[in-house]
């Protein structure tokens, strides 16, 4: 069950201080309270069309010129990282990542190529033209904290949920239990292109073509499923929510072949 609400920015609110933007296929998170107006940071950043997107709805949400503390990265594949270097030039904020994904962050390395025959359907087979090459934000290219802490997100903490990229991350909010996944749990289907597109809510493992390490990608989501999460935000699909999100995570975590 999804739990939205239309701001009028094209942004969805999800709580007070979380709300989502869908970018064509990917999603971009938002955390900040914008009647609190004491900061707020951008998670990914979608593909390299959605620049503009992200600072408009920025700004319809928290204000004229709205600038972020910081950009949080689950990940740099490219329709997560595909608007990076823009939007940290326009906004000069730094941006925060796990050390293992600094070198598709930094201009030093390329992702490994993604395998077509694997997941089936046709964004599978077309996986092998999608962008692989790094984007550069070096300078101001900044660590996670170790403790696991989030920068600028008070009582947030990153988790290594490694498989899908060697340094991905999702963030995890034990208060209200919610959780945003990226990459390691989706709620949508991404091998199809027909249900990549309709957005049907259902529970997957990451994007199988992009998708090197399964072992490690079977234990990031059994990760997950133990903290029994209210809301998930994945970073494919629609939130969400409940018992029935729940009993369809913990089928996923035992049935992730």
């Amino acid at each position: 069950m999804a739990l939205t609400t239309e701001t009028g920015s094209g942004v969805l609110a999800l709580t007070p201080d979380l709300a989502y933007l869908r970018l064509s296929i990917v999603n971009v998170v938002f955390y900040g309270d914008p009647k609190k107006g004491d900061g707020w940071v951008l998670i990914d950043t979608g593909l390299s069309t959605s620049r503009k997107s992200i600072v408009d709805a920025a700004e319809r949400r928290f204000g004229p010129n709205a600038k972020p503390s910081a950009i949080i990265m689950t990940h740099g594949h490219f329709d997560h990282a595909g608007s990076l270097e823009a939007l940290a030039l326009h906004w000069d904020v730094p941006v925060y990542a796990h050390p293992l994904e600094f070198s598709y962050l930094n201009g030093k390395a390329s992702y490994p190529p993604a395998d077509p025959f694997v997941g089936g359907g046709l964004m599978a087979l077309l996986s092998p033209l999608f962008p692989r090459s790094p984007v550069n934000v070096e300078p101001r290219l900044k660590p996670l904290p170790p403790d696991q802490t989030l920068p600028h997100m008070p009582g947030w903490k990153w988790l290594h949920t490694p498989g899908h990229a060697p340094g991905h991350i999702s963030l995890w909010r034990e208060t209200d239990r919610t959780l945003i996944s990226g990459d390691a749990v989706v709620t949508t289907g991404q091998e199809s292109v027909y249900e990549a597109l309709m957005q049907t809510p259902e529970m997957h493992g990451p994007p199988r073509y992009f998708t090197p390490d399964w072992n490690a990608a079977e234990n990031s989501v059994k990760l997950l499923n133990a903290l029994e999460p209210e809301l998930v935000i994945s970073g494919h699909g629609p939130p969400v929510k409940g018992a029935g999100m729940r009993e369809r995570l913990r089928h996923l975590a035992t049935n992730l072949t």
